[in-house]
């Protein structure tokens, strides 16, 4: 069944919808629109990849074609300046054939153009929590007819630290109002949230501990020292479109997009450190197809919605299982396939245990077969508790002895404890003098010994 049987939809919108290429609701589109389209506050769980942005902007936008136009009405909170302008981007497209405007508000730029649109009085602002409090603590900025309050990916909000900034925001709006939140993943925190914002929410959830089904996983296990020589042979061998690459620190991501530029990779990154013009010239050139590789941090890379990216690759195994599915539900999306590698060493067991948990499977191990491993192959091929006990038993040794039988091993002679004192400064300064050589002058000669 398509939008137009399913809703009672504006045909404007529909019309939209249609030069979009959207015919067939996805299952969230299918539970959410309905509830959104009769004014009830929405509480959904749902990965990434599965058409949430469409979910709550399609019917936000008939909503807003009841309504007048020049007044700023529907606010989109999200974690990430790529993540604001995607939703703005996406409002766009489905608001093509009507007269609404939207803004984003997000730091790293400047403030007047925002301050403009604001003050325009733009009907559909998607924000930053950061920028947007600033805004609104400095300014006389006008937001007492926000009918919509959309909170789109709650978790990572609030694994960020900005649940302090969104209270602040919340009271520059009327209590009177829609509220949306949605969420991949449902810990303690963003449960509390929801319970003190929403109202009587109707609640949908789509397997949301669950990464995205189109997806395949694998496992590369490999030493630390040969993960950029494995990701070369990868990108080499394996058939893609576009690849995403996750590491975990900035100084990683950098330091893998210039090794893979030297080596002749189409390649770019996005961090923190990065302006925005960087970063959007990035996104822009990455899902043109100009570049073929993309490296991340895994807050920057909020956001990026590329349809064609048919691999994900964990150059870092995440901090925790949510993080994985936020990290693969980036390819996979929307009636498309695609493979998510993880590179493993021994120091990830336990992580490689929860995500295996959370999968709902074992993950299929994998080995490169003209690749010189570093005895990675012997070494990792199970994650399971049992082989972890063997595997440190096994690197366990006995204490060193003479003899055999009970008393192998022991000396006899307790080794007198270590002093976890600091030293005095006197005893600093003598250690100093002690290691500093000799002036000649100040040598004795074996020959002036013994000149008498």
């Amino acid at each position: 069944m398509g939008f137009r049987a399913a809703f009672k939809i504006h045909p404007k919108i529909l019309a939209a919808i249609d030069a979009m290429g959207f015919t067939v609701p996805t299952e969230i589109q299918k539970r959410v629109i309905a509830p959104i389209l009769d004014g009830k506050d929405v509480m959904g769980l749902a990965q990434t990849g599965t058409g949430k942005t469409a979910a709550f902007a399609i019917p936000i936008l008939h909503r807003l074609m009841m309504g007048k136009l020049k007044k700023t009405r529907v606010l989109v909170i999200a974690p990430t300046r790529e993540l604001a302008e995607q939703i703005k981007e996406e409002f766009e497209m489905l608001a093509k054939k009507t007269k609404f405007r939207c803004c984003s508000i997000y730091g790293g730029v400047s403030k007047k153009p925002q301050l403009k649109d604001l003050r325009n009085r733009v009907e559909i602002v998607t924000a930053c929590p950061g920028r947007l409090l600033d805004l609104l603590s400095s300014t006389d900025m006008d937001f007492s007819n926000i009918e919509t309050l959309v909170l789109d990916e709650a978790d990572r909000m609030l694994d960020m630290g900005f649940m302090p900034d969104i209270k602040k925001i919340i009271k520059y709006l009327p209590a009177k109002r829609q509220n949306l939140m949605f969420s991949a993943t449902m810990p303690a925190s963003v449960n509390r949230l929801a319970s003190s914002i929403l109202n009587d929410p109707v609640k949908v959830e789509l397997k949301a501990s669950m990464p995205a089904e189109a997806v395949s996983h694998y496992l590369y296990p490999v030493a630390q020292n040969q993960k950029n020589d494995l990701l070369f042979e990868i990108l080499k061998t394996v058939e893609s479109e576009s690849v995403l690459v996750f590491a975990r620190t900035r100084a990683k991501t950098k330091r893998i997009t210039e090794k893979l530029r030297r080596s002749g990779f189409d390649a770019d990154c996005i961090h923190k450190d990065r302006s925005q013009q960087q970063r959007q010239r990035a996104l822009t050139n990455f899902k043109s197809g100009k570049v073929k590789i993309l490296i991340a941090t895994d807050i920057a890379a909020r956001g990026i919605d590329v349809s064609t990216i048919s691999h994900v690759i964990n150059y870092d195994v995440p901090e925790d299982a949510d993080m994985y599915i936020h990290r693969i539900g980036r390819t996979g999306r929307v009636a498309r396939s695609g493979d998510a590698f993880t590179f493993v060493t021994d120091m990830d067991r336990k992580l490689v245990r929860e995500i295996e948990k959370i999968v709902g499977q074992k993950i299929e191990r994998r080995w490169l077969d003209d690749f010189n491993y570093e005895q990675t192959k012997t070494e990792y091929v199970t994650t399971s508790r049992d082989s972890d006990k063997k595997s440190s038993k096994s690197r366990s040794r006995r204490p060193r002895g003479r003899g055999r039988g009970k008393s192998a091993g022991k000396t006899g002679v307790k080794s007198p404890a270590k002093s976890t004192a600091k030293p005095s400064r006197k005893e600093r300064q003598k250690a100093k003098q002690g290691n500093k050589p000799k002036l000649k002058s100040q040598r004795k000669s074996r020959r002036s010994k013994f000149a008498k």
